[in-house]
């Protein structure tokens, strides 16, 4: 399972932080962020569900703004090339 938030983060050092209070919060979770992106990506892997709920409520409660980030595939990135 792949969930992709959009943040407010724009510090590295913050971004290491909340990756590792992720990491430590929810077993399994591997989380990485993608600051360079105009949406301060937030990317978490799991081999299991992921709670997006209770990501948001934890970083919520860390002044983080964040939101699931609706993917939507462009119609010339969904063919394949031959």
């Amino acid at each position: 399972m792949i969930e992709v938030f959009k943040t407010n983060v724009n510090k590295p050092a913050q971004a290491e932080q909340l990756v590792q209070l992720i990491q430590q919060t929810f077993v399994g979770y591997n989380a990485n962020f993608d600051l360079e992106d105009c949406d301060r990506i937030l990317r978490i892997k799991s081999r299991t569900l992921i709670n997006s709920d209770e990501v948001i409520r934890l970083l919520s409660r860390m002044d983080i703004s964040v939101s699931v980030l609706d993917e939507t595939v462009a119609p010339e990135a969904s063919q394949k090339t031959q």
